[in-house]
């Protein structure tokens, strides 16, 4: 009983309206540093004198001096970049020691072994061992199961339900945990691409206003200034790139995750179904 009250409070903390407020503030303020470095970048490392043929900063002499001349809203894309990597990182870590010390089908195969030979302590140190989500979840489970296996009260789909009920709350709280924050990856995914379109419009704009002012088509000040405004585009482009491939690989493994908690789950339920009729 110790056990199972000290699984329920370790998971129900993570619907702690207080903890969730960290996570808001806390994701907060990853977003502002990247953006305040994303700034400096660009305006002291980006904008050094070193970078441009001219005190003035109208001719750029290499890449970074090119990137500088891409407008105000290349910060912001900069910074949007940086976001992206931050949660790349934040969820690669979440997700990865999710997915446990052991596969699935080995962790499965073995739980099923001590419940064959009815040794429900021993299974629950296998998902100890495993350390995943699934190992939370069957153990979550397992503490039921041996519950409902000295439980005179209830016939035995009256306990089958209890273990499925235990499983299924379990994992309502459980599988937060990985899908929290993917939705900065979904947005930029598609916001970064749209941010960087805009930026490619408004320096095309002031490229083309430039010639109206001159009077007369000059092709190098067009052309200086179509490059300055893909800088937008490729960033954005870039960006997305990066969410988009992050956020599929990880919803992949949240998957086989999801999937082995449902199998484990269905095994629980007709093991004890086999043992206890």
């Amino acid at each position: 009983m110790a056990d199972a009250k000290k699984t329920v409070a370790k998971v129900a903390s993570t619907a702690d309206p207080k903890k969730n407020s960290g996570h808001f503030w806390l994701n907060l303020g990853i977003i502002i540093v990247c953006m305040i470095i994303s700034h400096s970048i660009f305006y002291l490392v980006f904008g050094a004198d070193s970078n441009f043929r001219d005190a003035a900063h109208h001719e750029p002499a290499n890449m970074m001096g090119t990137i500088r001349q891409g407008g105000w809203v290349v910060p912001i894309l900069m910074g949007t970049l940086l976001v992206c990597l931050a949660f790349v990182v934040e969820r690669g870590l979440t997700i990865f020691r999710s997915r446990g010390k052991m596969g699935n089908a080995e962790f499965i195969r073995k739980v099923q072994h001590h419940l064959g030979n009815k040794n429900v302590q021993a299974a629950i140190a296998e998902c100890d061992k495993q350390s995943g989500s699934v190992g939370n979840v069957m153990k979550a489970g397992l503490i039921k199961y041996g519950e409902m296996t000295t439980n005179t009260e209830l016939d035995t789909d009256q306990k089958i339900a209890a273990i499925k009920k235990e499983i299924e709350e379990t994992t309502s709280l459980e599988l937060p945990i990985l899908e929290k924050n993917l939705v900065f990856l979904s947005t930029i995914s598609s916001a970064a691409t749209l941010l960087g379109l805009f930026g490619t419009v408004l320096g095309m704009l002031s490229a083309f206003s430039a010639m109206a002012e001159a009077g007369a088509p000059d092709a190098n000040k067009l052309a200086a200034g179509i490059s300055e405004a893909l800088v937008n585009t490729a960033l954005g482009i870039g960006t997305s790139f990066i969410a988009v491939i992050a956020y599929n690989f990880y919803t992949t493994i949240i998957d086989n995750i999801t999937y082995g908690i449902d199998e484990s789950g269905f095994t629980l339920e007709q093991t004890f179904l086999a043992n206890y009729k």
